[in-house]
Parts: structure tokens; C-alpha cells; sequence
């Protein structure tokens, strides 16, 4: 069983990477082109800004689950690596569950809110209603739960060899 989920979370890290670095590379591209038509062919388009933020959502809320799982989130262990081994593992399990609880609840109202605006338009005349572009929100909340549930069952999993991808230091 635990083989099957690790194998699933693997397959769900190397979906997230891949969603979270498309909506980069495509933030890079609308970007200079919202720059382009604004400075260069003199006329604003209305697309580029509200596309970017889209982008933006999704890299910040589906690579901070990938992140999280790779280990290589911000952290600040100033405190705890002066700490006994024993009070370590104590505070890294102290943090997971308090992770687990904040993308609960982030899951939760984020989930509510896209309930809330799903049919309300963009003023920007996207193709998607405002509720749809806050979706990354409740995503990358719930896929975080998952990669959080992943550690607390089996430890951290950085040196996975589908998460040292890339990855020669």
C-alpha cells in the first residue's frame, strides 16, 4: 500500500513540476508581449496582465506543494540545528502538522471562494469567470495536504529519485 502511494505521489510531483513550470515559461511569454503592445504598437491590451497573474497563481501555489516535497522550501533552522536530535525530529513533526493544518484550511476557504465566484466575470473579458482563475488555490492546497500526509506517514521523501531529477549537488 505504501509503495502504491508513494508511486502515485510520484506521478502527482512530476504533474505539479510540469504545470507549475508551463505556467512559468507562459507568464515569461505574455509578460514582454503585454510590454510590446503597450510601448511599442501604442495600445494597451487588456489579456496580458490578468494571463500573467493566472500564471503567477499557478507557479506560486502548485510549486510551493512541489517544493514542499523536494525539500527545498524556504526554511529558517537557525533554532532547531542547535537543538538535540531528538528535539528536532520533534519540531520537523511540530511543523508538518501545522503545515497539514494551514493548507486545511487554506483548501477549505480557498474552495469557498471559488464557490463563491465561480459564474462572476473577469473585467478583463478572459475566457475564464473569475471563481475558475482562484482554482490553483484550492489545487495546490489540496495536492500540499497530500505531499504533507506523504512525510508524516514516511518520512521525507527528497531523495526519491524521481524528486533528485535534475538535482546533482
Amino acid at each position: 500500500m505504501s509503495e502504491l502511494y508513494l508511486k502515485w505521489m510520484d506521478r502527482l510531483y512530476l504533474f505539479a513540476m510540469a504545470v507549475a513550470g508551463i505556467s512559468l515559461l507562459v507568464m515569461t511569454i505574455v509578460i514582454p508581449i503585454g510590454i510590446f503592445s503597450r510601448y511599442v504598437l501604442n495600445r494597451g491590451e487588456s489579456w496580458p496582465e490578468p494571463i500573467a497573474i493566472i500564471c503567477m497563481v499557478t507557479f506560486t501555489f502548485i510549486g510551493a506543494a512541489v517544493s514542499y516535497r523536494a525539500g527545498s522550501h524556504i526554511a529558517v533552522n537557525m533554532l532547531t540545528d542547535r537543538l538535540p536530535a531528538s528535539l528536532q525530529r520533534v519540531c520537523a513533526r511540530m511543523v508538518d502538522l501545522l503545515m497539514l493544518l494551514i493548507s486545511g484550511l487554506m483548501c477549505w476557504y480557498s474552495y469557498w471562494l471559488c464557490v463563491e465566484l465561480w459564474e462572476q466575470p473577469v473585467a478583463a473579458r478572459i475566457l475564464l469567470p473569475s471563481g475558475k482563475t482562484y482554482l490553483p488555490l484550492p489545487v495546490g492546497s489540496a495536492i500540499l495536504i497530500l505531499f504533507v500526509l506523504e512525510r508524516l506517514l514516511f518520512g521525507s521523501q527528497e531523495n526519491r529519485p524521481v524528486v533528485l531529477i535534475g538535482n546533482h549537488s
